[in-house]
């Protein structure tokens, strides 16, 4: 394979994708630094196909990122392939509102082929083309220039291997006839709605002990109010405000903006501040939330009671169960969520219930909770049966 330079010109980015549009699938990583800003401030972008790869510093003055951003969002006929794409894929969407697709993630086809859950990018290299990578190079500063040989060489590695992994899955996955088992799970992980960060529901990513409407309100407004001010500084979340604090605010507000000096975890200046005044106005302004805005309880809809946890724990065993006789990672199957809302009773909705999860673990889950599977021992094995009812 052809391993370019840096590229830090548009021209050589131009050169680059007219020859990557031609190319069945590309290879795409990035590396960013995000531990004091709000936004991820890109460093570098790698890139390869079966026959060449390269380096692009998008900091270079001399370089605009267009070419490469309109290959990965308007170029339908290639595949995108990326190893736990999430955080790549958030930051193309915030350059261009779109993400890419088609698209294809090594790190869910591993599940398939059951090479373990969430498997690093290491871990799978060694585990498919037996080589071991050196991650010395990792946590190193990306946003310092002159980028060295040994950060370059590590970045492109990472593309370069993948482009050599991603047939072999696939080849994998055609064998198995696990390939359209992904289709959705790709298409969920390119949904535009799982990379928009809307500041009216930041509050549901905080926990907060309380589900008292007006708790929950004032947590509504204030996760909101913390969202606006870490954009509008581009600073983390946290060195705003804690969510521990946020919380804490949200269930014993202040009667005014003194009290906040002896607030834990805010500076004593808050009493006096702008910022202060500000929390103090998103709090005034704050309203209980609405029935239709509570959360469901737990979010996983009807109480299980103490019965229902049994029932839910015969069925994770049964998923661990039929995960190991089909050798795939049990959490692309299934999730616990899942498994509890089924033991409650749910029925309508359930992706365990559709598609082929219901083949090769959905029905059998049915059967279970609907008495018609049950576990047994023989020869010191656990084993299903089906019930005499059944055989009737």
């Amino acid at each position: 394979m052809l391993i370019h330079p840096l590229i830090t010109t548009t021209d050589e980015l131009t050169a680059l994708c007219e020859r990557l549009a031609t190319a069945p699938f590309i290879t795409v990583d990035t590396e960013f630094m995000r531990e004091n800003s709000y936004w991820p401030d890109l460093c570098l972008v790698q890139v390869a196909s079966s026959e060449e790869a390269a380096p692009i510093d998008p900091k270079s003055p001399d370089l605009d990122l267009t070419p490469l951003l309109n290959l990965l969002v308007n170029n339908e006929n290639i595949l995108k392939v990326f190893h736990a794409g999430g955080q790549d894929i958030e930051i193309i969407f915030n350059l261009t509102g779109s993400t890419p697709h088609p698209l294809f993630d090594t790190q869910i086809a591993a599940m398939a082929l059951g090479l373990g859950e969430q498997v690093g990018y290491q871990n799978l290299v060694e585990s498919l083309l037996g080589k071991h990578l050196d991650k010395g190079a990792r946590f190193t500063d990306w946003g310092r220039r002159p980028l060295d040989a040994r950060q370059i060489d590590y970045a492109i590695g990472d593309v370069t291997h993948l482009a050599t992994l991603f047939p072999k899955m696939l080849d994998r996955l055609r064998r198995t006839g696990r390939g359209a088992w992904l289709d959705q799970e790709m298409e969920r992980l390119a949904d535009p709605t799982n990379y928009l960060n809307d500041p009216s529901e930041s509050w549901k990513r905080v926990k907060i002990a309380s589900k008292k409407p007006d708790v929950l309100g004032r947590l509504k407004a204030l996760a909101a109010w913390r969202e606006i001010e870490a954009r509008s500084k581009n600073l983390p979340r946290g060195r705003i405000m804690k969510d521990e604090t946020l919380a804490d605010i949200a269930m014993h507000p202040p009667v005014n903006q003194e009290a906040l000096a002896r607030v834990r975890g805010l500076s004593p200046a808050w009493k006096g501040n702008d910022i202060g005044t500000r929390l103090m106005d998103a709090l005034a302004a704050a309203q209980p939330l609405s029935p239709a805005e509570m959360p469901a309880r737990d979010e996983r809809g009807p109480a299980l009671g103490k019965e229902g946890a049994l029932v839910a724990d015969l069925l994770k065993l049964l998923l661990k169960i039929r995960a190991r006789e089909s050798n795939v990672a049990a959490r692309l199957v299934a999730r616990s969520e899942e498994l509890e809302q089924l033991a409650a009773g749910k029925r309508n909705g359930l992706a365990i219930l559709q598609g082929w999860r219901f083949e090769e673990f959905g029905r059998d889950a049915l059967d279970l909770v609907e008495g018609r599977l049950a576990f047994a021992v023989r020869r010191g094995k656990l084993v299903m049966t089906r019930t005499e009812e059944q055989d009737a």
